[in-house]
């Protein structure tokens, strides 16, 4: 069966707004959109106030593996497009997005720990990026 939402027609640029509404509801003091040398919307670059104070970070949107999936799933060929697939992963991360805080408003965890994963370390790469890298480092 394809991943989830694969057949949707709502353009990733309507998807973008509507997460930088969710993340701006919840107090994000900056919200950018990232793009590619083609113009394809790439990720959300976005500063929200945690408790140790303003922080910056990079939520990506990875299109080639939703697509990737699209294929191994084999989905019907309309569906196996860039365009579509760059679709569906910005519907995907919004959705996400919605349960995450639906957890923080339950009172469960706290905005900054559903994006620590995606939080900018002073080296400029994502923490998830420098935790990888330093499981290599020790042989992990």
């Amino acid at each position: 069966m394809p991943i989830a939402g694969y057949t949707t027609t709502v353009d990733a640029s309507k998807t973008a707004n509507e997460i930088t509404g969710m993340l701006a509801k919840r107090g994000a003091a900056r919200v950018t959109t990232d793009y590619d040398q083609q113009g394809n919307a790439t990720g959300l670059s976005f500063e929200l106030r945690t408790e140790v104070g303003v922080r910056a970070f990079a939520l990506p949107i990875r299109a080639e593996g939703v697509l990737a999936t699209l294929k191994r799933d084999r989905a019907e060929k309309r569906y196996l497009t860039l365009h579509q697939a760059e679709r569906v992963a910005w519907r995907l991360v919004r959705d996400w997005l919605r349960a995450q805080l639906a957890l923080i408003d339950a009172g469960s965890v706290s905005l900054d720990e559903i994006f620590f994963p995606w939080m900018v370390a002073p080296s400029g790469g994502t923490m998830h990026a420098l935790f990888v890298e330093q499981q290599k480092a020790i042989g992990s």
